[in-house]
């Protein structure tokens, strides 16, 4: 619990150098949503393999570290919840036109007003859930 902070502040620093990368390499904002999306209806077969070496990242790194260091998640072990979850959260990118790393990281770091106040939304959102989800209702 001592080390909650640090985990914090260097997930932040990964994902805000990632970001701040391809911004610099490409030119476009870092939305993990697009990169997918892109891949998915076919408009991002033009660079299909840096989406693809970025979607490999995105995964393979959070797991070498579990490999590496080891350590605990408080998600629920329920399969059923996680899976609705995730399918609540694309519905929740789609109609928000972003993701946490497109809105949150980019678009507030570049000041955009519509990626603040999706940002807003989704955490608010996310709270909301969490408060309904666990203290009330105790699924997770």
């Amino acid at each position: 619990m001592m080390l909650d902070w640090f985990w914090g502040l260097a997930g932040g620093l990964m994902i805000g150098s990632a970001g701040s990368v391809f911004l610099l390499y490409n030119g476009r904002v870092m939305g993990a949503s697009g990169i997918i999306g892109g891949l998915v209806d076919g408009t991002g077969w033009s660079n299909w393999a840096e989406r693809l070496v970025f979607l490999v990242g995105l995964v393979g790194v959070p797991y070498l570290l579990w490999l590496v260091i080891g350590g605990e998640t408080h998600l629920t072990t329920n399969w059923f919840v996680i899976m609705l979850a995730g399918l609540l959260v694309g519905i929740g990118v789609r109609l928000a036109g972003g993701c946490t790393s497109g809105h949150g990281v980019c678009g507030i770091s570049r000041l955009s007003l519509r990626s603040i106040v999706a940002t807003l939304i989704y955490v608010l959102a996310g709270g909301l859930t969490i408060a309904l989800l666990r203290h009330l209702l105790g699924v997770i």
